[in-house]
């Protein structure tokens, strides 16, 4: 029931929210919000076990898939859109699925949560595999799509990480690694889209950027596999490179050009003399990590 919910109960900080003045409110809600890390902070054990699978899987070809409805399912598929231009990942390595489609993105869809079948159809049509991990994404912890996407993937035998922001959540029973951040009764009584959908964001951006720096995504805590679809990611890559290389922005733009676009593959050409095909060949069989072509070329 979900008068039993962590997340539906009221808030004692917040029971007069409609008397207090603007300051006031937005002093609560910061007060409020401010519980969000150490929530997700006990859950830190659980989400390095995650991503540790996660990177495994997709070293090997296998896809992260988050789904959920409603906000879970929104903050899911931001998550996914934004790893190619971030890691330049293949759009088909990090999938968001809501119940509903994308028109639920902008619009509820009325009763695509409460249908399980909607949630394996889902991860039917996208080719689920065993070689695949899953993220079921539900502040509740019993939202019907998730819980029978998640049957669908126990079945199939893909990686299960379960999300919720509730103890005893109903979906840790489908669950191979399960992600329980606490963080209590929202301000404005069951508006998830608040402390709870903070805490679902934190998470998943420690999902998905663990798992791309296990991948070689980064350099030191530069983004080197960014793809420049902009000028501000142009400018973006451009400095990365010059701060690598010590060159002027300029050099390093024309450094940049040369090798296609390619940030590892400029920083790897200049330190080692290697022309951007070489580069590239040395990354690839360091498998995309930079600091390992690096340290390849200085023993060589």
């Amino acid at each position: 029931m979900l008068d039993s919910l962590t997340t539906e109960a009221r808030n004692p900080a917040s029971e007069m929210l409609d008397a207090l003045t603007p300051a006031e409110i937005v002093q609560l809600i910061n007060a409020e919000d401010a519980k969000v890390a150490a929530a997700v902070g006990e859950q830190s054990a659980a989400i390095a076990s995650a991503i540790e699978t996660i990177s495994a899987r997709l070293a090997t070809g296998g896809r992260l898939i988050y789904f959920g409805a409603g906000t879970s399912g929104r903050l899911g598929v931001l998550d996914a859109v934004e790893c190619p231009p971030t890691f330049n990942t293949d759009p088909s390595n990090v999938i968001g699925l809501i119940a509903g489609g994308l028109d639920a993105l902008t619009s509820a869809i009325e009763g695509a949560e409460d249908n399980p079948q909607l949630g394996e159809d889902d991860l039917k049509s996208i080719g689920l595999t065993s070689q695949d991990s899953v993220v079921g994404i539900a502040t509740s912890g019993r939202t019907p799509y998730v819980l029978g996407g998640l049957e669908y993937a126990r079945q199939v035998g893909a990686f299960r990480v379960g999300l919720a922001c509730n103890r005893d959540a109903e979906l840790t029973t489908r669950c191979d690694v399960n992600i329980i951040p606490v963080v209590g009764p929202e301000v404005l009584s069951g508006s998830t889209r608040m402390k709870a959908g903070t805490a679902t964001k934190m998470v998943l951006n420690m999902l998905s950027t663990g798992v791309m720096i296990q991948l070689g995504k980064t350099y030191g805590n530069l983004m080197v596999d960014l793809r420049a679809t902009n000028s501000k990611l142009l400018a973006r890559a451009t400095r990365i490179v010059a701060v690598s290389t010590k060159l002027t922005e300029v050099a390093a733009q024309q450094l940049l050009k040369d090798c296609n676009g390619e940030v590892k593959t400029a920083i790897l050409s200049f330190h080692s003399g290697h022309p951007p095909d070489a580069a590239r060949r040395v990354l690839h069989t360091c498998k995309g990590h930079l600091q390992q072509a690096l340290a390849t070329n200085k023993s060589s």
